[in-house]
């Protein structure tokens, strides 16, 4: 799958997930390099900690680098809630969910080793 393939799935599954809550308000903002990228999806809706807790540990399942571009075909199925963020988590290398003054901010990284997510993390 390609580079802009990638992207444009996980942007479609996030966005997905998401609106299964019916946000009044979402923003993405994508940090786009040639060794990786960062995602950040921001919503409106105040989750508690035990939903946060699960959101984050669905996006880290157990690496399984060779079934990504697999599970990346199968973005745009009907999988929900959970399925569904497994399916981004196999195609990311790290994902983190937080809680924010207006609602959620989930924060999705892809890339080299050579990638520092750091220098593309948005501040709260």
């Amino acid at each position: 799958m390609e580079h802009k393939e990638v992207i444009v799935h996980l942007i479609g599954e996030i966005t997905n997930y998401i609106m299964e809550q019916c946000p009044s308000r979402m923003v993405i903002s994508l940090h786009n390099e040639a060794d990786g990228l960062h995602l950040s999806v921001m919503d409106d809706i105040h989750r508690n900690d035990s939903e946060l807790k699960r959101m984050e540990h669905d996006l880290n399942p157990k690496v399984r680098p060779e079934l990504s571009e697999y599970y990346g075909t199968m973005a745009g199925t009907d999988a929900i809630s959970a399925a569904r963020l497994n399916l981004i988590g196999w195609q990311i290398k790290h994902g983190y969910v937080s809680r924010t003054t207006e609602g959620t901010k989930v924060d999705l990284w892809i890339g080299s080793d050579r990638f520092d997510s750091k220098k593309f993390t948005i501040k709260e």
